[in-house]
């Protein structure tokens, strides 16, 4: 990448999962995530389709060369913070999106996270096997 592209950096996250999104204008769609195009690092379609989500839905789907830095978590999460970083370089790209990103809750970090473990407990809530004898 040249030093002269104009590109939109954002950060999103999801659980442990964090996504460093650069968005740069382009006359075709390519991803590189780690180095890898998004077929690869994203194997299932199901993936993939929630990573391209907010250009699909703001109908910019090929327009931007993506590129992502992503760590931590599992890939579902990966996933999902790479979506919350597309759409939070989109706005910086256009703020007029924020209607429609936000309407579609991609905006939102979701702050659901794995409960942590209590002595006593074998996981977060689930008790050991009791005996009455």
């Amino acid at each position: 990448m040249s030093t002269t592209e104009k590109y939109f950096e954002a950060i999103g996250r999801r659980k442990e999962a964090r996504a460093r999104a650069r968005i740069t204008p382009a006359a075709k769609m390519s991803y590189e995530l780690n180095g890898k195009s998004l077929e690869v690092y994203f194997p299932t379609e199901e993936l993939q389709q929630i990573a391209q989500a907010p250009f699909v839905e703001t109908k910019l789907a090929q327009k931007f060369k993506v590129t992502g830095q992503l760590s931590g978590g599992g890939i579902h999460g990966q996933a999902e913070s790479l979506r919350h970083a597309i759409s939070r370089a989109l706005l910086v790209y256009d703020i007029e999106l924020r209607k429609k990103l936000k309407k579609l809750t991609f905006l939102k970090r979701d702050p659901r996270a794995k409960e942590r473990r209590k002595f006593g407990l074998k996981k977060a809530r689930k008790s050991p096997q009791w005996s009455k004898r």
